[in-house]
């Protein structure tokens, strides 16, 4: 099958075809026009509903194109800490860019409460039928930024199954084998795998 990720992350395009090719399928960044298509996120109902409407769109774009036909995925994920409920989630980007990662920081640290998560959920379709799958990394959040790898809020969350470093520190090839987005793409490629399609 041939999939268009409409992302505008080539670290995502990887982590997908590290997970989806060895069943034989290929993935490349959705383009329209030599471009990466914007799409409406209503990110105020959560990261399902950004992911379902992105597809809707994505699948509406390719239509009467040279692109119907091929099978389009999408991602959504956000961090969520545990002292402050559904946030910032589907507004984590936003909320970066707005207080910076200290300015998470500070606010855990006056909570008192470091537990975090991330959250990925990712949807496929042909036109015809979709397949969705979630992942989920638990973690916390660390008291100072520490690593430079990674991106977005990497270089503050520190893994449960790691070793004690941020993601930031530890790098795409440990990340991507325990990441949310990687337990996300697992669920598909096991959807794909099942008889039952």
């Amino acid at each position: 099958m041939r999939i268009l990720f409409a992302t505008g992350n080539e670290n995502k395009i990887i982590e997908a075809q590290e997970t989806l090719a060895p069943l034989g399928h290929t993935v490349e960044g959705l383009l329209i026009d030599g471009k990466r298509p914007d799409f409406n996120e209503p990110k105020e109902l959560g990261l399902e509903a950004v992911a379902e409407a992105k597809i809707l769109q994505a699948l509406t774009l390719i239509e009467g194109t040279e692109l119907q036909g091929s099978a389009i995925l999408v991602e959504d994920s956000g961090i969520f800490l545990d002292a402050f409920p559904n946030w910032p989630g589907a507004k984590s980007s936003d909320v970066e860019k707005e207080i910076g990662l200290l300015g998470v920081i500070e606010r855990v640290n006056k909570s008192e409460i470091r537990g975090a998560e991330f959250r990925a959920v990712a949807i496929l379709s042909d036109g015809s039928k979709f397949w969705k799958s979630k992942g989920v990394c638990r973690g916390s959040i660390s008291d100072e930024i520490k690593g430079q790898k990674g991106f977005g809020y990497d270089p503050i969350f520190i893994p449960s199954e790691g070793d004690g470093r941020t993601f930031g520190e530890l790098g795409a090839e440990v990340k991507n084998q325990i990441s949310h987005r990687k337990k996300a793409m697992q669920g598909l490629s096991n959807l794909l795998k099942s008889p039952s399609r």
